[in-house]
């Protein structure tokens, strides 16, 4: 289905200036507007950080990268439920998909998702009720991380203690009747203050949106700091989360010379089936030990163990005609459980050669990640039927998803080197190597085995030039390495592992801080390689995908009262060298060459404590096959809300309104070929049924 591109376009410029972020939905007493509350403003947007790996804590206007926080506040103000849900606000973001992705690049399971710095498993659940934040490096970032496809950097952040005592309990409900329940817990143990713990408690159990679905999210979450000396501190976090959600659309697949229709309305019955969905359990353990040694050099070694079990029955409806006749599948044969030991230590210091200032890094990060399979897991098809009168199917035999075989280990261990070089006030150099050792198995159920081992470096290399103050210019090349596909099934050489890959990446940028806004904008080329399965049915590397694009993003008060997050993205990527020409130079399945989002909060004097907000975003069209012959329309879509801050029996409370897709607009998400792994699929799409208009209400009180 195409649409007009004119139109879709024109509303992007419309889109930019007409949102922005959130204040403190907490702040009752409002500030004076005053040339020291504006300086104020002014220095904490200057004084923002983000961490960037090895190297410890950065302000933004010191990277070299194009990085975006998304604050504890939005996530609280917008009444955001998960991870995926905090990505949705990052315009350069790709969140709909089973792993995030930026630029239009697929990440992978583990090595492009982080937890405190550690790796973690990205292919499961994540609850916004522990989270403090999320950190985001877009684009290629091997020579800080160790090898990773080049798409981006996630660093979840874990809500740390607080040094004062706040009990927090938030009671809300949701579309579908859906009741949610959350405690936040935090102080210290001691008088002292010595010892500090962080208690989160979720609790969500009803229905969602669909007719006959069901909900369930169940969190206890635990975080400790102990204050071993002055100068030393062990944090720990501890976790475990269930995530259950059946009876929800499923995804919608295309037979070859069939296109996507136009998309239908979520909340109709039997487009998922009610025994069918995700049954998701996650427990995660980690602990830093962090010690300064004299208020230069800093140590930081940490270690975490996750495991994750995956009861995965996912309904595909598979279109096998253009007149919405459908097959209805269910797969089970997907990992159901993944594990992972992942590390680091990096110590950070500076030292001067004349009048040359060196922050030196030297860092160690690695991981031992094993996937297991069900060994009964299978493909099922339930029936068929039409997209003008679904049908519910009878629940096929699951495995038993405890009985499982070893399917896959991978281990990688990098060491890094880095080096912040400030010439001047205005001119710096930044440096950064990564040598890694990369080692990859995998076993069938029948007992076969294939291998690897390879090692190699990633670097990055990066001039920045402030010529005032509040502008940092900068010019970053890099190049990284990151684990080879596993050829498809039904090729000759099905099941061995590929060389490793390696990627490369120009980016030219600046960023700005302007009256308390965060102002940053990119310009970069990335280019990877890409396999498939070749004429001689070989599968092997043959081609190319080159990402080109412009990101802009604001963040930040642009007055006492308006607060504002957002910005917009031109992508355009692209295959080359594919071996046919009618997927030469195409763009690639499920991209749109214009997103832009923009989140606005609004404080109203003459009510103090009433906030409002309204979220725009705007998604241009996106091609659903590789030849690029299909498209699916743009869409554009509205969220508004309102909190009310204020004293309830002498407790501060807020009470929150948010109501997302207020115009109920009907679009596909998601949408992705055959292959995930850089898009060597065979060109036939999927996609899934956006979320219709939802309403969350909710009521937060400090006991």
């Amino acid at each position: 289905m195409k649409r007009s591109f004119s139109s879709r376009f024109a509303f992007a410029p419309l889109l930019l200036s007409s949102a922005v972020h959130l204040a403190h939905a907490d702040e009752v007493t409002l500030a004076p507007i005053d040339v020291g509350a504006d300086e104020s403003i002014m220095q904490q947007a200057r004084e923002k950080s983000a961490s960037l790996g090895p190297m410890g804590q950065r302000r933004l206007q010191d990277t070299p990268y194009s990085i975006s926080v998304v604050p504890r506040d939005l996530i609280d103000s917008q009444q955001l439920k998960s991870f995926k849900d905090i990505i949705r606000y990052l315009p350069s973001v790709q969140a709909d998909g089973a792993r995030p992705q930026t630029r239009g690049l697929q990440g992978s399971v583990v090595q492009n998702s982080r937890l405190d710095g550690l790796n973690v498993v990205s292919t499961t659940d994540y609850p916004a009720e522990q989270l403090g934040g999320v950190e985001v490096l877009s684009g290629l970032s091997g020579s800080l991380y160790g090898p990773a496809n080049p798409a981006g950097t996630f660093n979840l952040l874990s809500k740390r203690p607080t040094d004062f005592t706040r009990n927090r309990v938030t009671l809300g409900v949701g579309t579908g009747l859906s009741w949610l329940k959350t405690a936040d817990l935090s102080g210290p143990f001691d008088p002292e203050g010595k010892i500090k713990y962080r208690l989160n408690l979720a609790d969500e159990q009803g229905h969602s949106y669909a007719s006959g679905s069901t909900l369930r999210r169940q969190l206890v979450s635990l975080a400790t700091d102990f204050q071993v000396s002055e100068d030393s501190v062990i944090e720990t976090h501890f976790s475990h989360y269930n995530y259950l959600a059946k009876g929800l659309p499923g995804k919608s697949a295309v037979a070859s010379g069939v296109t996507l229709p136009h998309a239908p309305d979520p909340t109709r019955s039997n487009l998922g089936q009610n025994h069918a969905g995700d049954n998701n359990t996650t427990d995660t353990a980690s602990a830093h030990f962090k010690h300064d040694f004299d208020g230069n050099w800093k140590l930081d070694v940490g270690a975490l163990r996750q495991i994750a079990d995956r009861e995965s029955t996912g309904v595909t409806n598979t279109l096998i005609n253009n007149a919405g006749t459908y097959r209805s599948s269910v797969s089970s044969a997907t990992a159901s459980r993944f594990t992972i030991n992942s590390y680091l230590a990096d110590l950070n210091g500076s030292v001067y050669t004349g009048p040359v200032r060196h922050e030196l890094t030297f860092g160690l990060t690695g991981f031992n990640w094993d996937n297991y399979n069900p060994v009964a897991g299978s493909a099922q098809t339930l029936g068929t039927a039409s997209l003008s009168d679904p049908s519910s199917f009878a629940e096929p035999d699951y495995p038993d998803f405890t009985h499982r075989y070893h399917s896959a280990n991978a281990k990688q261990r990098s060491f890094i080197v880095g080096d912040t070089l400030t010439f001047t006030p205005q001119w710096s150099l930044m440096l950064s190597g990564s040598q890694s050792r990369l080692t990859a198995d995998n076993y069938t159920l029948a007992g076969a085995h294939t291998s690897s081992q390879d090692s190699g470096v990633s670097t990055a290399s990066s001039l920045l030039y402030k010529p005032v103050d509040d502008l940092t210019l900068y010019l970053t090349y890099a190049d990284s390495l990151q684990q080879g596909d596993s050829a498809t099934a039904g090729s000759s050489n099905a099941g061995s592992i590929l060389s490793p890959y390696r990627s490369r990446m120009w980016e030219l940028g600046s960023k700005w801080v302007v009256s308390g806004v965060n102002l940053s904008l990119a310009a970069f080329q990335i280019k990877r390689p890409f396999a498939y399965t070749q004429a001689d049915n070989v599968y092997a590397i043959a081609g190319q995908q080159r990402n080109r694009g412009l990101e802009f993003l604001a963040d930040g008060n642009v007055t006492q009262n308006l607060k504002m997050y957002g910005g917009l993205t031109w992508l355009d990527p692209k295959l080359l060298s594919t071996g046919n020409a009618s997927t030469e130079n195409t763009r690639i399945v499920g991209l749109s060459r214009v997103t832009a989002s923009l989140l606005t909060e609004y404080r109203i004097d003459q009510v103090p404590g009433l906030a409002v907000n309204l979220n725009a975003r705007y998604v241009g069209p996106r091609p659903t096959d590789d030849s690029n012959d299909h498209w699916v329309g743009s869409y554009e879509t509205f969220d508004i809300g309102a909190s009310y801050s204020t004293r309830l029996m002498k407790r501060d409370t807020v009470y929150r309104l948010e109501m997302t897709n207020v115009g109920n607009e009907h679009y596909w998400t998601n949408i992705v070929p055959g292959g995930l792994n850089g898009y060597t699929g065979a060109g036939q799409a999927s996609a899934t049924p956006a979320a219709p208009r939802m309403l969350q209400a909710s009521i937060q009180v400090d006991l």
